[in-house]
């Protein structure tokens, strides 16, 4: 009697599905530690791919060349900086850990004024005073949570030193899609072809439109108001005004508004100040912090089909969900959705469109 070999259509499907499914999945898993690397040299590299292609003629037309030196350009320009921000902080920190120990590190006492500041006042007013009257005793007392801070900012540090890290890895790789720059492009079309019905090149254009307005409209109105917030700290000799022209670029980046750091520093420059420079400090880091309320309409959305709100809310929203990555991400998902959602309103009105021109053709 035969034996029946054949597998049953549907049995067979499912067991290529699954082997297909489990091959993908171990795929992710072996390239997932170097997904948001990878991803953040592709934004880099649609970010400054205008630049790039502005050098390549004066480097003699050498892709590879000009990659390599704009890498280079670029590292030097995060390292100095960080370098020099770095051994700033550790002089100062050496600076008052020697005259704490020497008893001669002094806290200014704090204007009466301060006692009468909302909420945090009189809890604020008792803390200052105690330091300027007896710091050592002051740190005794608030020994363990002083102790929890400086585990925080140990901890802080900690993550932005492998933010730089990754920085740095994210910038050789994007040096790498530059200079491979129209491979990349059309291996990205090829596969949006066969994802969105031929639309590759529309929807590979548009993510590139996107990065780019965020980048212009997100990033570079950051550094514009962590730039004049630098200028202003600098006149008001504000001490470790570095650290906190970083905060407000970080505080920028994701959205928020930058007199959260201002604001105390104001306060502080009233209370070793004069009335009139303290207050027009005052007016210029409110004027620094609102800001983006004209530059982000003058940058975000340039060039676009896709109104600016759109582009902004995708950018707010992915970076509450994903972080710093998701300024990009966000904005382009939600870019991408709402360009399927007006195609699809559009096909629903071409049928009556249609309908009532073949309707007057026939009258006339």
């Amino acid at each position: 009697m035969a034996t029946n070999t054949n597998m049953d259509p549907a049995v067979e499907a499912a067991v290529r599905i699954a082997l297909l499914g489990f091959l993908a999945y171990t795929c992710y898993q072996i390239i997932s530690p170097f997904v948001e690397l990878v991803v953040w040299g592709a934004v880099l590299a649609v970010a400054v791919y205008p630049i790039y292609l502005k050098l390549v003629p004066r480097l003699g037309n050498k892709e590879g060349w000009t990659a390599t030196a704009m890498v280079i350009v670029t590292l030097l320009l995060l390292i100095v900086p960080v370098y020099e921000l770095t051994i700033s902080f550790i002089d100062t920190m050496q600076g008052l850990n020697e005259r704490f120990q020497a008893g001669t590190l002094n806290v200014p006492p704090p204007d009466e004024s301060v006692e009468d500041w909302p909420i945090i006042g009189e809890r604020l007013y008792a803390a200052w005073y105690a330091a300027s009257d007896n710091l050592e005793a002051m740190v005794m007392e608030y020994r363990d949570e002083l102790s929890q801070l400086s585990h925080q900012a140990v901890g802080v540090v900690t993550g932005f030193g492998g933010a730089i890290g990754g920085f740095v890895l994210s910038t050789i790789i994007a040096g790498a899609f530059l200079a491979f720059a129209r491979e990349c492009y059309i291996f990205n079309v090829r596969v949006l072809d066969r994802l969105a019905d031929q639309r590759g090149t529309h929807f590979t254009n548009l993510c590139i439109a996107t990065i780019r307005s965020v980048a212009q409209g997100v990033i570079g109105v950051a550094l514009i108001q962590a730039t004049a917030s630098a200028i202003g700290l600098a006149i008001m000799d504000v001490p470790a005004y570095g650290v906190w022209v970083l905060a407000v670029l970080v505080l920028a980046v994701v959205q928020l508004p930058p007199i959260i750091i201002l604001g105390p520093i104001a306060v502080y420059v009233f209370s070793v100040s004069e009335t009139l420079p303290a207050t027009i400090f005052l007016i210029y880091a409110i004027l620094v912090s609102s800001s983006d309320a004209f530059l982000k309409p003058m940058f975000l959305g340039r060039g676009m089909d896709i109104p600016m709100p759109i582009i902004l809310f995708g950018a707010i929203g992915g970076v509450i969900l994903m972080g710093i990555l998701g300024l990009f991400v966000g904005a382009i998902v939600l870019a991408i959705g709402y360009t399927l959602f007006q195609d699809w309103l559009n096909q629903g009105e071409e049928t009556p469109d249609n309908t009532t021109e073949a309707s007057a053709d026939e009258s006339n």
